[in-house]
């Protein structure tokens, strides 16, 4: 899909935060309603997860459940991953994330076990290194999941989902001048980054915004969405956002104390046709940077995908989705890194 840039970074790189800029799609939008696999039911539930791909090791995390313990303790079980233990127990170090960073956010992390034993003689067997986060809405009718390992040096077996229960109501349907029927979101975001090219595991987190104009365009809606306040962050609750900079600034040719001073804004590309009569949004987004040189760049690039829950005449819907980006990890040689990041947005 060709996309051109409409507006020129809002901002000045030098000493500021990390501008975007905001692309259009072509005459396709965003892409097929719905690409992703899943379910439909008469009540307008959905249920949709990642495609799977033995080459990515995309779409493999199947049949996940959370589990309360009755003692104040929840566990994440999820089938389909080899070598990532039978259960899933909260996050010690990282226990939650969200846009206040790690330990404060609504997002749930969960842990893979270091072994689990021989089921015969109880040997302990080390386990691949994996995550899990996890989030319902505060109704009830919106969640999703991502589950990742690090201990690949390629990306190694995951995937996420999401999922509305029920229906939603939309606008009615209208087309012409004069009519405007637009929608504020605002939630919080958390994922977790993998590598192709080396092993390790990140998190991120960020604020997730989006607005839909329901009235336009006349052949679907448009959707504007942005994760700003983006930090990153290590698997042991380090921020590293820092050096992810450093990288990146030196990659872009900017002498050491300037260029970006915080994580790039990703940013959904505007374009119709992204907008599904169930409510299922899909579309594409990324990061364009500038060079020290005044070249814009793309940093990273990839699809949204989400559904909308609830009743958007009275304002009672929220939105649920994930995000794929993928990019050059800077100052690695050959080294692709793969943000996998899920989010939950309300009526502002």
């Amino acid at each position: 899909m060709s996309r051109i840039a409409q507006l020129l970074i809002v901002a000045a790189v030098a000493g500021c935060s990390g501008s975007a800029v905001i692309k259009s799609g072509d005459d396709t939008g965003g892409g097929d309603i719905i690409t992703l696999p899943g379910d439909t039911t008469s009540d307008g539930s959905v249920s949709r997860y990642e495609p799977e791909d033995a080459a990515s090791g995309s779409g493999y995390a199947q049949a996940v459940e959370v589990r309360d313990n009755g003692d104040g303790t929840t566990t994440f079980l999820v089938d389909n991953l080899a070598f990532d233990g039978a259960e899933y127990s909260e996050g010690t170090v990282v226990s939650s994330l969200g846009r206040t960073g790690i330990n404060a956010g609504p997002f749930s992390v969960y842990e893979g076990p270091e072994f689990e034993p021989d089921f015969v003689t109880g040997t302990a067997i080390a386990q691949l290194t994996h995550r899990a986060i996890y989030a319902k809405s505060t109704s009830g009718n919106s969640e999703f999941a991502i589950v990742r390992t690090g201990s690949y040096t390629g990306y190694g077996f995951g995937g996420f989902l999401y999922s509305r229960t029920g229906s939603v109501t939309l606008p009615a349907t209208a087309t012409g001048t004069g009519i405007s029927r637009q929608a504020s979101y605002s939630g919080d975001y958390a994922g977790l980054i993998d590598y192709n090219g080396r092993s390790g595991l990140d998190y991120v987190t960020g604020t997730a915004s989006i607005a839909i104009d329901f009235a336009d365009f006349d052949d679907g809606a448009a959707i504007y969405g942005s994760i700003s306040d983006r930090r990153m962050f290590d698997i042991d609750g380090n921020d590293i956002s820092q050096d992810y900079l450093d990288r990146l600034n030196e990659e872009l040719d900017y002498p050491a104390g300037s260029g970006y001073t915080s994580l790039p804004t990703l940013v959904f590309d505007i374009g119709p046709g992204v907008l599904a009569d169930n409510g299922e949004i899909e579309g594409t987004l990324g990061v364009d940077v500038l060079t020290a040189g005044g070249v814009v760049q793309e940093l990273v690039s990839g699809k949204y995908y989400g559904v909308i829950s609830g009743d958007v005449t009275a304002g009672t819907d929220e939105v649920v989705g994930v995000i794929v980006v993928t990019g050059d990890d800077p100052g690695y040689d050959g080294v692709t890194m793969r943000e996998t990041g899920g989010f939950i947005v309300y009526r502002q």
